[in-house]
């Protein structure tokens, strides 16, 4: 089964900066996209930033820049850089994996992680 565990959120100010890491297990590291969603209170949950080894990396326009998504497939893990944070950065980070080549297939989730930005 697909299992995913991520780390490195807490508190930061504005400006900082803030790793966050997935941990991944139950699949192959290129056979499936993995992403960093996040969902800020009263809002849904948006993307941040996704990987692929076919497509490369997309990035949310909030945060084209600052964020920097990577990935080590020696170690199946995914991380995400945060620079230049600001406070509408505030949110509950989760890492997701989903199947590549697999149409009806969803994303699969981890408990998440929270970031908070002060100003």
């Amino acid at each position: 089964a697909v299992q995913l565990a991520e780390s490195g959120g807490g508190s930061a100010q504005a400006g900082g900066s803030l790793r966050l890491s997935c941990a991944a297990s139950g699949f192959a590291p290129n056979s499936y996209s993995m992403g960093w969603f996040r969902r800020a209170p009263g809002k849904e949950r948006e993307v941040v930033a996704t990987t692929d080894s076919d497509s490369g990396t997309t990035y949310a326009d909030s945060v084209k820049g600052r964020f920097t998504i990577s990935k080590d497939n020696s170690q199946n893990t995914l991380y995400l850089q945060m620079n230049s944070l600001k406070p509408e950065d505030t949110a509950m980070y989760y890492c997701a994996a989903r199947r590549r080549y697999c149409t009806y297939c969803s994303w699969n989730w981890g408990p998440g992680t929270q970031v908070t930005v002060s100003s």
